[in-house]
């Protein structure tokens, strides 16, 4: 089963960009409602594009979909933590997480979620101009403990842009370093552990960024000139999976110059293999 995650920034093309993949299904972010010569060639939830930020409502979400008939998928639906009885799927904040179940043609079935942490910032009397989504990373961790009914043997996928940063250490600040592993040791101790991308399984950056120590294997998944991937530096996207799948799924970052794609971030491609 290949699975591409992918935020696409509100934009029109990436769907255009995706009928021509061999991917059975895209985990996206930042997904605008698809145009009308893509949706009869895909399936995807009925919930409405949005995804309510504070005050604003974006038109443009998480989703899951469906681009081949190898699979079949059961959206779960999700609803918002003061309408989610015991059972169902509730969410923090509308259109930062969306799920299904996915069952391959041998039978073999996962829950695969698709992720994206808000930017949110500290309160107005803080007098601070500072932006972060850890905070929103956590909801997210919080949102997904319900799919956990046991210790071991679930069959997740979750992955998307996190908007945080893994490693960051030698010349960055060592306070938000210790904020961002918050989100990755939450995760592990769920029985999601961080499972990629990382290298060499997708080109490192080049200058490399000061915020890095040497040993850093990540790979940039973002470039803030979408014009040029040559300027991707930091890693924002992530793929965290059950540990009963740790043998079976690999995670790769399509970041070369001719992989990119129209969006300012990058394809993470997630390959799942059934014994």
């Amino acid at each position: 089963m290949k699975i591409i995650s992918w935020n696409i920034a509100h934009s029109k093309d990436p769907w255009r960009y995706l009928l021509k993949s061999d991917a059975d299904i895209a985990l996206l972010q930042e997904a605008s409602k698809p145009p009308s010569e893509v949706s009869q060639h895909i399936e995807v939830d009925k919930d409405s594009w949005v995804t309510i930020d504070g005050g604003s409502h974006n038109k443009w979400r998480t989703a899951v979909v469906k681009l081949s008939k190898n699979v079949n998928v059961d959206w779960i639906e999700a609803k918002s933590l003061s309408e989610a009885r015991v059972g169902e799927f509730g969410v923090s904040q509308q259109g930062t997480l969306a799920a299904a179940i996915v069952t391959g043609g041998g039978g073999e079935s996962l829950v695969v979620v698709s992720m994206y942490a808000l930017w949110e910032g500290p309160l107005a009397f803080t007098n601070s101009g500072w932006s972060f989504a850890d905070g929103s990373a956590h909801r997210i961790a919080s949102d997904l403990s319900a799919f956990i009914g046991r210790q071991r043997h679930h069959r997740i996928v979750a992955a998307g842009d996190s908007n945080i940063l893994y490693g960051y250490g030698e010349r960055g600040n060592l306070y938000w370093k210790q904020r961002y592993m918050t989100v990755f040791d939450r995760m592990e101790a769920l029985g999601l552990p961080f499972a990629g991308p990382q290298s060499p399984n997708g080109r490192q950056a080049c200058p490399w960024p000061e915020e890095l120590p040497r040993e850093s294997k990540n790979v940039p998944t973002f470039r803030y000139n979408r014009n040029d991937p040559k300027t991707a530096t930091r890693q924002l996207d992530f793929v965290f999976a059950s540990e009963s799948l740790s043998e079976s799924v690999s995670v790769r970052a399509l970041n070369e110059v001719d992989q990119w794609g129209p969006s300012d971030h990058c394809q993470v491609e997630i390959e799942i293999s059934f014994d």
